[in-house]
């Protein structure tokens, strides 16, 4: 029979958040603009179903119109080591002129975000925009579809959209495979940098085993 708990569970209230990001990994996309010009952008609105990501982006942001002008994207997740590094990303754009709506809150154009960020470009095998050679993850992928989500609030956040990319390859850090296999990534040895609620964190230690880590990863191939 199963037993629950009978502490008494804690009343909900009504908010109504500006955001909702309650812990979602961080990202850095780079893509390349269709005259060639490199862009880099932090941000944490990525989730993963197989071989397909998803990502979430402002219609009118650089990397939104370089990933439609050029279908290709690499998805580089940094560690919590390289907070500093995405740090230094914030309140850049490659937008110039700079749009009024980033401008007004102290936004600026930032032509080389890969030397802002102090971060290393290093060519990818099959896209064009470059991987974060210090970034442990580095994930390349084309764009399948753009799928408009309508308006938010005009005035703050605009149109926005969720593209759906197919990884085309996956590099990691040899500090993060799984000691003994060729495919799998050692969760106790990767560290991916979070962000909740406009706030940097980090994983702790595991809290429970998972009974679906007893499946195979291939079987979800």
């Amino acid at each position: 029979m199963t037993t629950t708990s009978t502490r008494p569970a804690p009343s909900h209230v009504v908010i109504d958040p500006g955001i909702l990001y309650f812990g979602t990994p961080v990202a850095l996309l780079s893509t390349v603009a269709g005259d060639g010009r490199v862009n880099l952008a932090p941000m944490s609105s990525v989730f993963w179903l197989g071989r397909t990501a998803v990502l979430g982006l402002g219609a009118r942001s650089q990397t939104a119109l370089n990933l439609l002008a050029t279908r290709e994207v690499v998805v580089n997740l940094p560690s919590t080591a390289e907070v500093d590094a995405v740090d230094r990303l914030a309140l850049t754009t490659g937008r110039d002129p700079v749009p009024d709506r980033k401008a007004s809150v102290g936004y600026r154009y930032e032509p080389d975000k890969f030397a802002r960020a102090g971060l290393t470009p290093v060519a990818s095998d099959t896209v064009a925009p470059p991987r974060a050679a210090q970034c442990p993850v580095a994930v390349e992928a084309r764009l399948v579809h753009a799928h408009p989500l309508g308006r938010d609030d005009a005035a703050r956040a605009g149109s926005l959209v969720a593209f759906e990319v197919r990884v085309t390859r996956v590099h990691v850090h040899e500090s993060i495979r799984m000691p003994g296999t060729a495919h799998r990534v050692d969760p106790d040895r990767w560290r991916p940098l979070l962000m909740s609620f406009q706030r940097f964190y980090g994983l702790g230690p595991e809290v429970h085993p998972s009974r679906l880590a007893t499946i195979d990863e291939d079987w979800y191939r």
